[in-house]
This record gives C-alpha cells, sequence and structure tokens, in this order.
C-alpha cells in the first residue's frame, strides 16, 4: 500500500476569507483546515484526474477519476476498501450516493448513466452505451445527478444536449427541460445540479458563470449570478458550496446565493486548488474536493464547526 504524500495530494496555505455583505467586514481566519496524507491506496493505483467524490451513510468515501479502476471507495480513514469500473465506464465526470448508498456516476465518455449498489454491482443504467441523442432514451455527455424526494432522480445532460432530464426512481422517463441559451431557463452547460431541504433543483449553468433554481417540474424560480459552478454540494447545516473551477476556489453561498467564504486559491500547494471539479461532505462536516487539473483528493476539516 502507498500513502499519498502531502506535496502530492495537496500542497500549501489555505486561503478563507468570510465576507458579511451586510457590515462589509472581512473575518480571514480560516474555516476549515487541510488533511495531508489521508488517503492510503494500493501501489498498483494512481489516480489520474479526479473528477467527483461522494460519502455513503457509513463514512466511506468514494472517488471517481479517470484512470484504472476509475471507481475507488475507501473507509473515512482514507485506507483503501475495493475499486472497480474498468470494463465499464469511459471518461468518468459525475458521481452522487442516493438514501440507500447507491453510486451513481455519469460517464460523459458513453453517454450513460450507472447505477450501482455500495460493492460495485450494476444495478441500473440509463442511456445508450456509445449512441449519444437528445430523447427520452438517450445522453449526449451527462455530468451529474441529483435526488429528489419518493427517489426521483434529475440528470443535468450537459455538453451537448443543454437540458436536465427527470426519471422515476426505477429509470422512467418523467420530463426534461432546458435549451442552448443564456436567457432565464436557458443552459450554456449545464454541469451540476443538486436538491435542497426546501425541493429545489438547483443547476450548475457553468458557463452562464450562474446557478439557476427550479422546482420539482422545471418551473423556473430564481438565478444566482457571479460564480462558475462546476460542481456543488450541500453541508449538514443546509449551506450550499459551489466548486468553482475558474478562481480555483470553493464558496460557501448564503441563502441568497451571495458569496460569505472562499476557501483556496490557484495551485499545486496544501490548501490549494488546480480546477476544483466537484465536492462533498460527510456527517462530521469534513470537506473533499476532487480536482481534474491537480489529479487528486483534498480534504478539509472544519475549523470551528458551530460556525
Amino acid at each position: 500500500m502507498k500513502t499519498i504524500p502531502g506535496n502530492m495530494l495537496c500542497c500549501g496555505v489555505i486561503i478563507a476569507m468570510m465576507i458579511d455583505a451586510d457590515s462589509c467586514l472581512a473575518d480571514d481566519s480560516p474555516s476549515y483546515t487541510p488533511v495531508p496524507d489521508f488517503l492510503t491506496l494500493p501501489d498498483d493505483v494512481t489516480l489520474g484526474k479526479c473528477s467527483a467524490v461522494a460519502i455513503n451513510s457509513d463514512g466511506h468515501i468514494y472517488l471517481f477519476h479517470r484512470g484504472k479502476k476509475p471507481i475507488i471507495c475507501v473507509d473515512k480513514s482514507g485506507k483503501f476498501v475495493r475499486a472497480w469500473g474498468n470494463d465499464l465506464i469511459g471518461v468518468a465526470h459525475g458521481m452522487r450516493i442516493d438514501r440507500d448508498d447507491n453510486v451513481w456516476v455519469t460517464d460523459i465518455g458513453h453517454h450513460v448513466v450507472y447505477k450501482f449498489s455500495p460493492t460495485g454491482k450494476l444495478l441500473l443504467a440509463l442511456g445508450k452505451v456509445d449512441r449519444p441523442g437528445a430523447d427520452r432514451e438517450q445522453f449526449n455527455k451527462p455530468t451529474d445527478v441529483a435526488f429528489g424526494p419518493d427517489g426521483v432522480v434529475f440528470v443535468s445532460d450537459g455538453y451537448e444536449n443543454t437540458r436536465v432530464v427527470k426519471f422515476e426512481a426505477d429509470g422512467r422517463y418523467v420530463t426534461s427541460w432546458g435549451t442552448p441559451g443564456d436567457q432565464p431557463g436557458e443552459f450554456n452547460l449545464p454541469h451540476s445540479i443538486i436538491v435542497d431541504k426546501n425541493h429545489r433543483v438547483l443547476v450548475g449553468d457553468r458557463e452562464n458563470d450562474r446557478v439557476q433554481i427550479f422546482d420539482l417540474n422545471g418551473k423556473r424560480l430564481g438565478i444566482w449570478n457571479g460564480f462558475a459552478p462546476y460542481g456543488m454540494a450541500i453541508d449538514g447545516k443546509h449551506r450550499v458550496f459551489v466548486a468553482d473551477g475558474r478562481a480555483n476556489q470553493v464558496l460557501r453561498l448564503k441563502p441568497n446565493g451571495q458569496v460569505d467564504l472562499r476557501i483556496g486559491s490557484k495551485g499545486q500547494a496544501l490548501g490549494q486548488f488546480n480546477l476544483p471539479h466537484m465536492l462533498a461532505f460527510d456527517n462530521n462536516g469534513n470537506l473533499y474536493v476532487a480536482e481534474v487539473g491537480g489529479e487528486r483528493l483534498q480534504k478539509f476539516q472544519p475549523v470551528n464547526p458551530d460556525r
């Protein structure tokens, strides 16, 4: 086994700033601190571009990367548990874990969405392998998955189709919405998607530098502007965090979409980022960030958990 050293996994100093929009004052004390050397992998596993990360109810960490054994599972201490996907995955992109701890991934190489059991058994495939399209049975480079009430599934179908597709829990098509453009309700690369506690569907409209907010049936409710939402996640306090791949930062948002915390800066050092792509939280409030450019997974601990 090998431990990924700090100067490879995550190397420098975290820069974190909280901005109070009401008082215009800033708190520059770190809110999250990076954890070096937390990941231990077998000698035959070398990380490629790390595109997504997700955490299950037991604290197991699942990493999706563009290399051999593309789906990697480690325990909460970072020790390797299992890996799979060589025979299925074309190009790794998004990953989420549902309420039953099943692992969902989006494959932009084969244009499919896969659902696996926690141990890697294939349970469901949406889309047609190597057959891109825009109908209810096909995707064209789908980017991410989110889950709504009653197990409904939302897919951001992303690089070419610029739409959101909604399915029942068993994979039956329900509806879709979105067309190319920069007007409200239009998309220019819907790259990430989450459902919040109020059952709002938040879509990271990446190339339009905004998050668009919809109800569960695609009615537009609002827009948050001003950042490039490569990835989005919600912590245990229901706060939305964004991986801004253009700014090379992780952002925490207020309920109105304003940024109140910025984590990191561009670089390869510990706590810095080289194209942060997607992110996730565990039940202890630890933050995990998958980097495409840095080809690594970083872990951050909250400094003041009650803050």
